[in-house]
């Protein structure tokens, strides 16, 4: 992202301080995590301290200052997700991507994290990717839970047609 596609984030969001989340909402959705260079030059744009910025970043469990994988899943680990088996979901979701919560897939398709609570306790467990919820998940419905995001390419187009 160019620095003229900065300036234009920047601009149609308004150059104020109530407009900084649009902004790194908008700079995120591009790269799937916020670079460094990218807060900085808005830091220096929007004569806004850097490290406000970063206050702000790691407040919000949106943000992220690493590299995301194409498709975020979240599992929930809350009270109602937990008594109704949410780490069965959790150890399976792991093996199938073989990765921890935090990490990202060496291919750069998933990132795994977990959650404590999604506001939707009477569908636990639940997995969400991609703001798509996947209520009452067991750990056999992981597998085809993401295989619907495995076949789908950068267009949005279904691969396995």
């Amino acid at each position: 992202m160019e620095k003229t596609k900065l300036d234009e984030i920047i601009s149609a969001n308004g150059s104020t301080r109530k407009a900084i989340i649009p902004i790194l909402q908008e700079i995120q959705s591009n790269f799937n995590y916020l670079p460094e260079e990218k807060l900085r030059y808005v830091s220096e744009k929007m004569n806004i301290p850097l490290i406000d910025l970063y206050s702000i970043v790691s407040f919000y469990s949106s943000f992220s200052l690493t590299p995301r994988g194409k498709h975020l899943v979240q599992v929930c680990l809350g009270t109602a997700c937990h008594v109704r088996g949410a780490h069965r979901v959790l150890d399976e979701t792991k093996k199938k991507l073989h990765i921890e919560p935090d990490e990202t897939t060496e291919d750069q398709l998933f990132t795994l994290k977990t959650v404590n609570c999604l506001g939707a306790c009477a569908l636990g467990p639940i997995v969400v990717v991609d703001n798509n919820y996947h209520g009452n998940t067991r750990a056999q419905k992981v597998n085809a839970i993401l295989a619907q995001y495995n076949s789908i390419n950068g267009n949005g187009k279904d691969t396995t047609e």
